[in-house]
Order: C-alpha cells, then structure tokens, then sequence
C-alpha cells in the first residue's frame, strides 16, 4: 500500500511539474517586415523569412506590413506561398496595404490593422505612367482577389434557429478593391474602388483586431502573455539578389548578352566585348541558380547555343540548322531560368509568372538589338566610341595603304559571308569589307559603294 501511495505521489509531482514548466514555456513568434514596394527583394525576404521560421520551431508567422503595392506577379507568389505555407500566418497593417499589399493581406490567416491604417485600391495599374491596365490584367487581379478570399471558407452560424453559412472574407469586397463596378453599400458606389479603414475592415469581416503595436497583437489577440518574437533581417546578398532578380534589370542583362556576343563576333579578339557578355551571364544566371529558379540543364542550353552561334559564323557560314538552334536555344535558356519548371513541366505555374518571363526575355532582346544598331551607327564617330575605328585624317601622314581607294565603284564578289563584315576579292586582292544593306553570302558579286576608316563599304551587284 504504501509502495501504490509512494508512486502515486511521484507521478502526481510529475505531473504538476510538467504543466509549469508548459505554462512558462516562451512561444516563438517570427517577424518578417514588408516595408517597401512589393517586388523580388520582398519575396526573397518572404521565402527565407518563412523558412527560418520552420527552423526556429515557431509557433506563428507575423507579418509587419506597410506598403503601397507594387509588383502583381510577386505579389501573387508571396500569397501562394502563405496559402500554402503550414503555420499560421497573421499580418499587422501597419498604416498601408494597398494593391499588391492588399491580395497579400488577404491570404493571411488573421488580419490585424492599426486604427489609422487602410487595406484596398488592388487596381492594376502602368508601371510607366501609373495609368490604368486595360480590362484583361483587372480581369486576372479580380480572380485571384476572389479566389484567395474564398480560400479562408465558410462559417456557419445559428441566427434565429437557421442555420446560416457565410464567407469568413466575402470574395464581392475583395472584387471591389480592384473593380469600381461593384458597388459596397455604405462603402463604395459605382465610380469608387473600394478602400477601408481599420473599423470599416472590422466591420466587414476583414480585419481581426485592432491594435497599435505588435506587442498589444501577440498579447490580446493571440493570447501569448510570454512570448520571443524573432525578426528576418535581410543580409547584403539577400538585398543583391533581390536587384539582380528585378526583371528591369535582367532584362539590360539580356541586352549586354546579346549585345556583347554580337560585337564579339563581329570584332574577335577584342575581348572586351566577351568580358562584357559573360559578366552578364553570370549575373543573371546565379541568383535564378541559387534560387532554384534556373536548373543545370538550362545553364548548359545557354552554353551550348553559344558554341553552335559560333559554329555557324567560323567553320560553316551561311544561315543555317546550327545557326537558328543556337539561337534557340539561346533564347529558351534565358526564358525557361526565369521560370520555375522542373524539365519542362509547367504544371501549376501561375500564368503572370510566364507572361513576365516572356516580356522580360523579349524587352532584353529588343533593347540587345537596338543598342547593336545604335553602337554600329556611332563607331568611328564623334562620341566615347570614336577610337573604336581607324581614321583616315591622321594627323601628319597616313601609315596604311590608300590603294583601296582606288576600288570604289568596282565590283568583285564576296570571299566570305558579310554578317555585317567580311572578306571581298577585287581583282584577285582580298580586302577587308561591311555591307551597307543586309548580310551578304559568300561568293555574291558585290559592287564597292565607298572607302572609310580603311574600309570599303559594298552592297550586292543588282
């Protein structure tokens, strides 16, 4: 008897130590501020914000918000990955979350707002003169705004013996803060987008809580009086990546590339040029690397339609197989690193994420060319580019041969493809030669227009 007395008092003991020291145990709060425009530094300080979360054993993440939007295709992955995401996430608008800090607020679990704070205007809106998106991006941001409200359920309660089922965040308000079409009695009519207030937020079932400090949040609304509350701070490279990701920026990345490669080709040996292509090709590919964005296999397609560029133009000229699989794939590599697919399979991926892939990797293309058309146009003018070329009106006297004068207005044929510059034999001496119109193919007659900077200028004999 006194044996069961003995156990019984030490499993009691037990017992009542093990809730105190359950009850003095510290919860573990992590805080990740978004305090700027959404955009690459923003998701990257989300997706390694949430995962120092998991490794800190947290008990809730907790965004501190003040924004007035920005990017939609971030905004968008930043609200995948709270959806997604295990813990639960609650979000302190502290003053403004508009637009994109909108969608991103609603995809929290709990919202929790300062009583000056405002939540709303989602409107798509130009990055270039704020204007307006025409009806199809609003169409896209009026799904989503709908589709994460609606993502929180239903709850049900009893009202006068009925049973009622609504939405816990009604998807018409979260419409209303992209299209002025929909009408919130007592908030917005037909010429408003919606935006409201903290109380006008409570009262329409999307703000949780009113408070004026994280500290009064964690105590009165979540109920932890003891509590570590952790902050991300993003490092120097978070901040770089971040730039490097911008699609601004990776697109005049694409641009030096293009740009680089092209001026290479037409000048070997510079290498100033190549320095150029390859500083960034480092730049653009490591970050989308580091990030799981870009894959092993994407970096060698980008190689490898360098290596087939250069087959075409030294060891087969003309325009042909190697040449347009180069440039494919080429083109694939940039576009496919910017877009997270696992071989090819794009199951799953959001349709802004490959619309901005897309746009970036053509923008980059675009701006490639025009910067070849305006560098080719300024060489051996007036300008930082005016050594680039030899000059015919050295001072004191000539060092190379004038005898190429002598050939303008004779004909020859091409020696070599002119893509713009080439080989042309004139009477049997080959010279050195640029087209004035398009590329011209090996062992076309050619027709000498003019000689500059020691070069003779031709154009197909028509």
């Amino acid at each position: 008897m006194k044996k069961l007395r003995f156990i019984f008092l030490v499993f009691t003991g037990w017992i009542i130590l093990f809730n105190l020291y359950a009850q003095g145990e510290k919860v573990t709060i992590y805080q990740i501020n978004i305090k700027e425009n959404i955009g690459s530094n923003t998701w990257i300080y989300l997706q390694n914000g949430l995962h120092k979360a998991l490794q800190k054993d947290a008990h809730a993440v907790l965004l501190h918000m003040n924004t007035y939007g920005g990017g939609v295709q971030e905004a968008d992955s930043m609200r995948t990955a709270i959806l997604n995401f295990p813990l639960p996430v609650y979000v302190f608008i502290d003053n403004n979350a508009a637009s994109a800090g909108a969608l991103i607020s609603i995809a929290c679990d709990s919202i929790f707002m300062r009583k000056s704070a405002s939540l709303g205007a989602a409107t798509v809106v130009d990055g270039g003169d704020g204007s307006k998106a025409p009806d199809k991006y609003q169409s896209y941001m009026r799904g989503i705004m709908r589709a994460t409200a609606e993502s929180h359920g239903k709850k049900v309660t009893i009202e006068g013996g009925d049973t009622i089922s609504k939405w816990k965040r009604d998807p018409l308000i979260a419409e209303a803060m992209v299209d002025e079409r929909i009408v919130v009695p007592g908030y917005a009519d037909s010429t408003q987008i919606l935006t409201i207030t903290a109380s006008q937020a409570v009262e329409l079932g999307y703000c949780d809580g009113i408070a004026e400090s994280v500290h009064e949040l964690i105590v009165s609304y979540l109920g932890y009086s003891d509590y570590d509350l952790e902050t991300y701070n993003p490092t120097f490279y978070d901040k770089i990546r971040g730039f490097l990701t911008n699609g601004v920026v990776q697109a005049l990345l694409i641009m030096l590339i293009i740009g680089g490669i092209y001026f290479e080709l037409q000048s070997p040996g510079i290498g100033f040029p190549t320095a150029i292509a390859i500083t960034a090709a480092i730049l653009y590919f490591t970050p989308l690397y580091l990030t799981g964005y870009a894959q092993n296999w994407e970096v060698l397609l980008f190689v490898l339609g360098l290596i087939f560029i250069v087959f075409e133009i030294f060891v087969i000229p003309g325009f042909g197989v190697t040449g347009i699989l180069g440039i494919l794939f080429v083109f694939l590599a940039l576009l496919l690193a910017l877009v997270g697919n696992i071989r090819f399979n794009f199951e799953g991926l959001p349709a802004t994420e490959i619309f901005r892939a897309v746009m970036t990797v053509l923008g980059g293309v675009g701006m490639g060319v025009a910067l070849i058309l305006y560098l080719s146009s300024r060489i051996g003018k007036p300008g930082i580019l005016n050594r680039v070329a030899l000059h015919a009106d050295q001072e004191g006297y000539v060092s190379v041969s004038m005898e190429p004068v002598a050939m303008v207005g004779k004909t020859g044929r091409a020696a070599t493809v002119l893509r713009p510059s080439g080989k042309v034999v004139l009477d049997g001496v080959y010279y050195d030669a640029v087209s004035l119109k398009g590329f011209i193919e090996k062992d076309e007659e050619v027709l000498v227009k003019r000689y500059e900077n020691f070069q003779l200028y031709v154009e197909r004999n028509r």
